[in-house]
């Protein structure tokens, strides 16, 4: 079975591996079910998902009748303002079939003008304050991808005290020293508070060639090879402080839990180098 952590300050033990429901964006019913079994077999006991995750939150919809208590469940939402967070939120819980979701996290908070609508008044932040008072939402968290994410995150504990963080971190992105360092200064002072550090994009090959066919529903190109995806899950399981979201493919989540399973000691940088040669692996973000 894949090992559990303490997600944060919340009370819940979540398997270290998350399942990234992003996967189940344009899949249907019959292979979200399949997928939902594939979970329960590896005890995976967490669902992230969003708003904009196409059908995700429909497909998963039809098992929280019979399996709510058996995951905790998280969704985002991109809205900015109160109001537009608010029928976001609304409408999730409509389509999770639930009246509750655990976490709500403000999605993709990168660029910094919607950053202050976001924060400011009227904006997004004070919606998900007052569904967490209402017992619509439990926990408040934030997320985004790029080079700046860390140190914009960074400036969002400063602004309020959010209960998890997402973010890409694999060993490409990490040979970026720039971005090694705030992402170290970020998970340091997660630590600190018991922020739920998650991270995504641990299968990331780089971006597609322009011209070449997207063979996965991910919209970057993925590892496939069952060997270099365990090097690259092993690798940020490594780090005891964060959990790893699987890749939004259903049919790479396989790989990644088979891999999660055997998990014992992460590879060496030597290992990893060779990696990044045999798979012309780059950062997916520069």
């Amino acid at each position: 079975m894949i090992p559990t952590l303490h997600f944060g300050r919340t009370s819940h033990e979540s398997t270290r591996t998350i399942f990234g429901a992003a996967a189940l964006g344009d899949v249907t019913q019959k292979e979200a079910d399949a997928t939902l079994d594939l979970l329960l077999e590896h005890g995976i006991n967490h669902i992230d998902t969003a708003a904009s995750y196409g059908e995700s939150e429909l497909r998963i919809g039809p098992w929280m009748a019979t399996h709510r208590r058996d995951f905790f469940l998280a969704t985002k939402t991109g809205e900015r303002t109160a109001e537009s967070a608010r029928e976001s939120l609304h409408r999730s819980l409509e389509r999770l079939q639930t009246d509750q979701v655990d976490l709500i996290q403000m999605h993709a908070l990168v660029n910094p003008e919607k950053w202050d609508t976001a924060m400011g008044p009227g904006g997004a932040l004070e919606a998900l304050v007052e569904a967490r008072a209402q017992g619509l939402v439990r926990f408040i968290g934030v997320t985004g991808h790029g080079v700046e994410i860390p140190s914009m995150h960074l400036r969002s504990l400063g602004h309020f005290d959010f209960d998890t963080v997402l973010l890409p971190y694999n060993y490409p992105m990490m040979q970026n020293r720039r971005y090694a360092a705030d992402f170290n200064t970020l998970t340091e002072l997660c630590g600190f508070r018991r922020v739920a550090v998650q991270t995504i994009k641990s299968l990331a090959r780089g971006p597609y060639p322009e011209g070449q066919d997207r063979t996965h529903t991910t919209w970057y190109a993925p590892l496939e090879d069952q060997s270099s995806i365990d090097k690259a899950v092993h690798w940020v399981l490594s780090n005891p402080q964060v959990f790893l979201n699987t890749a939004g493919d259903i049919r790479l989540l396989p790989k990644v839990l088979n891999a999660a399973t055997r998990f014992d000691a992460g590879p060496s940088g030597e290992m990893m180098a060779d990696l990044i040669a045999h798979e012309s692996m780059e950062p997916l973000f520069v």
